[in-house]
């Protein structure tokens, strides 16, 4: 008998409830992901930064509403398209990586995510998306 490997697609199904657009410390948002999202919202990236983003050190995150969603959630994602890079990674992120107990963590609020799956397992795929994502 020989069985499938796992796939991320095991690990994760998004329900589209928008808690991972809470923010939970921010949404980094590269150069790339400034210049597409810019483009997208047709608004120029300086712009974009100044009225779309803070700092946290020197990196722009995406700005939170008050009830703690990015500015860009709207009972769904409107820049779905042009998602900045860390939001399409979600969930297999380096610090599942670092500390396999953020997976269990993250799960406690993203009912996507299964935790009833080996934990070397578990690190084994996100290490592998995370290398196909860079």
């Amino acid at each position: 008998m020989s069985f499938k490997p796992l796939t991320p697609s095991d690990l994760f199904q998004c329900k589209n409830c928008g808690q991972c657009c809470k923010g939970y410390g921010g949404t980094f948002v590269t150069p790339e992901d400034i210049q597409a999202i810019s483009d997208y919202i047709r608004t120029d990236p300086e712009r974009f930064v100044s009225d779309y983003c803070q700092k946290s050190g020197r990196k722009p995150v995406l700005t939170q509403n008050p009830d703690g969603y990015c500015i860009f959630w709207d009972k769904a994602c409107t820049i779905h398209p042009v998602k900045p890079r860390m939001c399409k990674a979600w969930p297999f992120i380096k610090p599942v990586l670092k500390d396999i107990k953020n997976w269990e963590v993250m799960s406690q609020f993203c009912p996507g995510i299964r935790t009833d799956v080996q934990v070397n397992l578990i690190k084994k795929i996100v290490e592998k998306e995370i290398l196909q994502s860079t």
